[in-house]
C-alpha cells in the first residue's frame, strides 16, 4: 500500500501542532519495514499503549539497561548521603535542644538579677576617729597634721 508523501506531510504537521512541546516531545524518522511496523502496531494495540508512548518506554528501558551499573552506584551513594544527612539532622536537633535549655537558664538568671534592687550609693567614708591628737594626721586625708589642717 503506497501512501502519498504529501498526505504524510500533512498528517505530520497536524500531529506536530497538536503536541505539547513543553513535554520534551521529539519526532524521529526511522526507516522500518511494513512487516515490523504492523507487528509493532499490533503489539501496542494488545498492550493498550499508543505507538509513540510504547517507543518512548522501549527507548527508556534500553537506555536504563546500558547505564544500569552507574545507576546502581549512584543509588548507593545517594543512600549513604541520605543517612549522613539524617545523622547530621539528629545532631542539629540535639544542639538546638541544648541551646534552648541554655537560653532558658540565661533568661532565668536575667530575671533574678533584675529583681534584686541596686544598693543605694553610700556616702564617701571619711576617717574621723573619736578623739584626734594635735600631732596625729588629719582625718580629711590631706596628709597634714591635724593642728595645721583642721585643728
Amino acid at each position: 500500500m503506497m501512501v502519498d508523501r504529501r498526505l504524510l506531510a500533512n498528517v505530520d504537521r497536524r500531529l506536530l501542532s497538536e503536541m505539547d512541546h513543553a513535554d520534551g516531545v521529539q519526532l524521529v524518522k526511522v526507516p522500518v519495514s511494513a512487516a515490523v511496523w504492523s507487528t509493532w502496531r499490533r503489539y501496542c494495540d494488545a498492550v493498550g499503549v499508543s505507538m509513540g508512548r510504547g517507543l518512548a518506554v522501549l527507548l527508556g528501558h534500553e537506555l536504563a539497561s546500558v547505564v544500569d551499573e552507574d545507576l546502581e552506584g549512584l543509588a548507593e551513594k545517594l543512600a549513604q548521603r541520605e543517612t549522613d544527612i539524617a545523622a547530621r539532622e539528629a545532631e542539629l536537633a540535639e544542639a538546638e535542644e541544648e541551646l534552648a535549655k541554655r537560653e532558658a537558664a540565661v533568661a532565668f538568671r536575667e530575671r533574678r538579677v533584675a529583681a534584686v534592687p541596686e544598693p543605694a550609693p553610700s556616702p564617701p567614708r571619711t576617717r574621723k576617729p573619736a578623739k584626734l591628737g594635735r600631732n596625729d594626721l588629719c582625718w580629711c586625708g590631706s596628709g597634714k597634721k591635724f593642728k595645721h589642717c583642721h585643728g
